[in-house]
């Protein structure tokens, strides 16, 4: 997707979250990676608009945003949706981590860092959602809003689930695109694997009998692309 929106004359920056990324999980556990990641999202949008080399060539009114699964959940925060982890996560699964932090009031969950310089965004599949129906309020942008079909285990990771997506659906009051992808599972939204790593990595290549990642991957970034043309 990078190389599409690229080739199309699009700046794209993408970071590794500290202690949370795929060459380095060593804080998947700890709660304030999801109160730092969007901070690191601002900063990025200060860097690239400041001090780097694409800076001149960069117009401050036309930034997007992509972020997938736990990025997904970066993304709403950016645009201004604000978590209720107490309401919506621990009164589900009050032996979370998280909820005994929160109920032991160590856990600093406001404020998050919104950033009002992103002007249209892509949510694909996003997990973490500690969401109610009143966090949206405040989301005024486009969006275009994706979700995979099947349910998906990865980890530990609290992965999304088509209703869990299908609340933001119906709780984002501006206009926006959803898309909800048949016989997807949560990891069809990942890069295509190459066989080496299909070998090594089964859990996030392998799809469900009948669906194709090249052929949607195809169509993914096609639709991403026209909706950051039509917005940006």
């Amino acid at each position: 997707m990078a190389e599409t929106l690229a080739d199309a004359g699009f700046i794209v920056a993408a970071i590794n979250h500290p202690g949370h990324t795929t060459s380095d999980m060593s804080r998947s556990g700890d709660p304030s990676v999801f109160i730092e990641r969007p901070t690191d999202i601002k900063r990025l949008i200060d860097f690239m608009l400041g001090s780097s080399a694409a800076a001149p060539n960069i117009d401050p009114e036309h930034i997007g945003f992509f972020g997938f699964s736990a990025g997904g959940y970066t993304g709403l925060v950016l645009i201004g949706a604000d978590p209720d982890w107490a309401i919506a996560l621990c009164q589900r699964s009050s032996a979370a981590p998280m909820c005994e932090q929160i109920f032991r009031k160590q856990l600093r969950v406001q404020p998050l860092a919104h950033d009002p310089r992103i002007k249209a965004a892509v949510i694909a599949d996003p997990c973490c959602l500690w969401f109610t129906a009143d966090s949206f309020a405040a989301v005024k942008i486009p969006v275009q809003l994706w979700a995979s079909e099947r349910a998906t285990r990865l980890g530990r990771m609290p992965m999304p689930s088509a209703e869990s997506v299908a609340a933001v659906d119906r709780s984002l009051a501006a206009k926006h695109e959803y898309h909800v992808v048949p016989n997807s599972g949560h990891v069809a939204f990942l890069f295509i694997c190459p066989p080496a790593l299909a070998k090594a990595q089964p859990e996030i290549c392998t799809d469900a009998p009948g669906f194709d990642r090249v052929t949607f991957h195809k169509q993914l970034n096609a639709d991403v692309l026209a909706f950051f043309r039509t917005h940006l």
